[in-house]
């Protein structure tokens, strides 16, 4: 037989240790032991007479071979899973792992839902979810210790693609008894008066009212930075305090609002509406969970 039509060995854990960048991963995931996936790897390289992995920072990344072949790998097992599902009526179930980090509006306001649906349909992946703020989100994704990120602002990395997947707009959070209470909206005039409470630097929250106050001519140098605080909860308790007034997310006060417990203003010289992004790193591949769930959040858009 020509070389040429021998079939290519050892897919699937080829696709494993590339879905997670490594081959002691690939080993548990797969129950082998890691000189296996080393040994089936090199077969397969044997076999395509090119190097499929790149060793960096103590993880595998794909060559230029291993992104071409992925792609191909991937349509050979589905093609195994329909053949399986098709001619004898078995019925193959998505499983693994899915980690992902997402910044705080929508780790703590979008994802729950979302997530709760997704693994109904998909009972028997294991998520896995940390929250931080936009910028360490997406320094785990640019490190692969998560599959996604989800964020409340881009960056100019260029290993990271950014697509979005919400919209959110900010409000001027204010107590019952303050002054502007009674109203609908103000002005960034009125609100250089009051007390500012901000989250951190690094916050897409903080972000997003920086890059709107510039392209109004301001700066937060303009206003009585009073504190800094580190959670949307944190800034809202100190509102309630009367330590001062917050820009902050609709969808991070909508229960105080609702409730009484906080009173909402637009700015009305401020536009302070922004998107939310899902992250993923260009120089990795998804696993099969993770493409999974972005075709679930393109067919419930929000």
């Amino acid at each position: 037989m020509d070389a040429e039509e021998i079939q290519l060995p050892y897919l699937e854990t080829f696709s494993k240790a590339a879905e997670l960048n490594s081959f002691t991963g690939a080993a548990r995931a797969l129950r082998l032991t890691q000189a296996a996936v080393s040994q089936r790897i090199a077969a397969l390289e044997q076999a395509l007479k090119k190097p499929l992995f790149l060793r960096q920072g103590g993880r595998v990344v794909l060559s230029d071979a291993g992104l071409r072949l992925y792609e191909y790998a991937q349509k050979i097992l589905q093609l195994h899973r329909e053949a399986r599902r098709d001619v004898a009526g078995l019925e193959t179930t998505l499983g693994g792992e899915l980690v992902l980090a997402a910044s705080s509006i929508p780790g703590e306001h979008l994802l729950p839902g979302l997530l709760a649906v997704f693994h109904q349909q998909h009972p028997d992946v294991q998520i896995r979810v940390s929250i931080g703020d936009s910028r360490s989100v997406m320094e785990q994704v640019d490190k692969g210790d998560v599959t996604l990120g989800f964020v409340g602002r881009k960056s100019d990395n260029p290993n990271l693609v950014f697509q979005p997947f919400a919209r959110d707009r900010m409000l001027l959070l204010v107590p019952p008894n303050h002054p502007l209470s009674k109203r609908k909206t103000t002005t960034l005039k009125q609100l250089a008066e009051y007390p500012l409470l901000l989250r951190e630097s690094g916050s897409g929250t903080r972000h997003c009212l920086e890059q709107a106050l510039q392209r109004a001519g301001r700066a937060l140098g303009d206003f009585k930075i009073a504190l800094e605080l580190g959670s949307n909860e944190a800034i809202k308790e100190a509102i309630l305090k009367g330590m001062g007034v917050a820009v902050l997310s609709a969808q991070a006060v909508a229960k105080e609002v609702g409730a009484g417990r906080l009173c909402a203003l637009e700015l009305s010289d401020l536009n302070c509406e922004r998107e939310m992004f899902i992250v993923h790193d260009h120089r990795r591949v998804l696993p099969l969970p993770a493409r999974a769930l972005l075709s679930f959040l393109e067919a419930h858009p929000l």
